[in-house]
């Protein structure tokens, strides 16, 4: 007799079906995961999207559309994430399946709904994103220094009145930095009335005003008319780079000879006595001849020590002759005057210009002439922890521009390849930035910290930028977006020497 009722045994499938069956459901679920967003405040959202034919990215501009409203907004950061899902792949068993999916978090850019739940997001169209930067503009100068990277059809425009705030420009070597702020200062040329003061170390703006030929001749017409106001100002141009010992305040002209005012006392009241006591047109500083035979006491030691340090045979002295570089920046009628620090000898000259040119916009302040002063390789002239007393007292006076300049219409731009080396109080008033090529995850990390304005997914995309491309954000940005540089109208002045001994043999 039966004990009961015969139950036919479960045929188990061979384990390469279970794995092939595991396989087609991950995918089926995968590709089945549709591009979601919700808001619970109508100001930013959270998405999700398939993996499989993802067309969203990091800063790009996207349009969400809940059925009843069509929103604009912009994703800030995106990753692939994973989750659980049960799938039955055996009748009557079931087994967990892990499935992978873009996640990511967004910001409405368009006027504020309110909340909202399961928008289709999607990428804007050229016209759309071109409609929405359009009514961001203001009825100002817009300097086109571009296109958007992410949505190439947009141009990609600065606000002119934006650069009232202080900038910050940063890219590391070979990500086009030079170039691309070439670009930004050919559109103040021919956009705006701004001046502008260049302290240019390593020649790379000395041929900002030679327009490039064009086949049409317009803009290079356009171009030359705004930049016939350039004037150049170094150790062989039409404009000799020179100033006189009295063109320095007091601590720069000690920081000069080294000088310590107690423990060098003798020797600095004999150089206060021979700074006031000097002849209108005639140098502080003549010859060693002339200071060993001078009366004042410590005039002697003096002029030894100006001899041994060779203060006296530095060129930038003008010796009584000519307009020193202090007058050519305070002289409204140069549209834009470069300081050729890279065609002086030696660092301790291209140091005191420096200090004599900050220092005199800084001591005119309360004439309220708005100049944009632009600093290249600002992590040698106003750096974080200075070597010398002249570097910092540049680097101070740097600072005070960066803290209280912009009462006074005195606008920094500052650009470097080495942020963290910075004078901080330099960087950290800084409202507008142009990040470029950082590989440094260091740099990175600290500039996410400085510039908290923008999204830290974005900041950290710099890794992958290519030459020319760059993150922009700030005042002068409407919001904080990838950028492709364009080109430019000027020839450049400095460039990487030829590699032509690299070639094949």
């Amino acid at each position: 007799m039966s004990d009961g009722p015969t139950v036919a045994a479960v045929e188990t499938p061979p384990l390469e079906a279970l794995i092939d069956s595991f396989r087609t459901s991950r995918d089926t679920l995968e590709r089945s995961i549709l591009p979601y967003a919700t808001s619970v405040d109508g100001r930013t959202f959270e998405f999700q999207s398939s993996l499989h034919g993802l067309t969203l990215q990091t800063g790009g501009y996207v349009v969400l559309d809940d059925g009843r409203q069509s929103r604009f907004g912009q994703v800030l950061d995106l990753t692939a994430t994973t989750e659980r899902a049960s799938v039955a792949n055996v009748p009557g068993l079931s087994s967990e399946v892990v499935i992978r999916l873009a996640y990511g978090h967004g910001i409405v850019l368009s006027a504020d709904t309110g909340p909202f739940h399961q928008a289709h997001v999607r990428p804007a169209s050229g016209e759309e994103a071109t409609a929405w930067f359009a009514e961001q503009r203001p009825a100002r100068a817009a300097l086109e220094i571009g296109t958007m990277l992410l949505a190439p059809d947009v141009p990609a425009t600065l606000d002119a009145g934006g650069f009232n705030r202080h900038t910050f420009m940063c890219g590391q070597s070979g990500s086009g930095k030079t170039y691309s702020l070439g670009l930004v200062l050919e559109q103040l040329l021919l956009h705006t009335d701004l001046r502008l003061v260049i302290l240019d170390p390593n020649s790379d703006y000395v041929r900002l005003g030679d327009a490039k030929g064009d086949p049409t001749g317009q803009s290079e017409a356009a171009y030359g008319a705004a930049a016939s106001g350039v004037q150049v100002w170094g150790r062989e141009t039409e404009h000799p780079l020179r100033l006189m010992l009295p063109d320095l305040d007091h601590a720069a002209q000690a920081a000069v000879l080294g000088l310590d005012p107690l423990a060098d006392r003798e020797e600095y009241a004999a150089l206060s006595m021979l700074v006031s006591g000097r002849r209108e047109g005639t140098p502080v500083l003549g010859g060693l001849d002339d200071l060993l035979k001078a009366e004042q006491p410590g005039a002697r030691d003096l002029g030894l020590r100006a001899n041994n340090l060779g203060v006296l045979d530095w060129s930038v002295w003008s010796r009584g002759q000519g307009r020193s570089v202090t007058d050519a920046v305070l002289d409204d009628d140069i549209r834009c005057l470069v300081v050729d620090l890279g065609s002086l000898d030696t660092p301790q000259e291209q140091r005191v210009i420096a200090q004599a040119t900050l220092s005199a916009l800084w001591r005119h302040r309360h004439r309220r002439q708005p100049v944009l002063v632009v600093i290249d390789e600002a992590h040698n002239v106003c750096p974080r922890e200075p070597a010398d007393p002249m570097t910092r007292l540049a680097a101070d006076t740097a600072a005070l521009i960066a803290a209280e300049g912009r009462k006074f219409g005195l606008y920094l731009l500052v650009s470097t390849q080495r942020p963290q080396k910075v004078n901080e109080e330099v960087l950290t008033q800084c409202d507008n930035l142009l990040l470029m090529r950082m590989n440094s995850e260091a740099d990175l990390g600290y500039l996410r910290e400085v510039f908290s304005f923008v999204p830290g997914g974005m900041v950290y995309r710099a890794t992958s930028f290519r030459q020319g491309e760059s993150l922009a954000g700030g005042k002068f940005f409407p919001h904080a977006g990838f950028v492709r540089f364009g080109a430019r109208q000027s020839h450049e002045g400095g460039a990487d020497i030829p590699t032509d001994w690299a070639g094949l043999r």
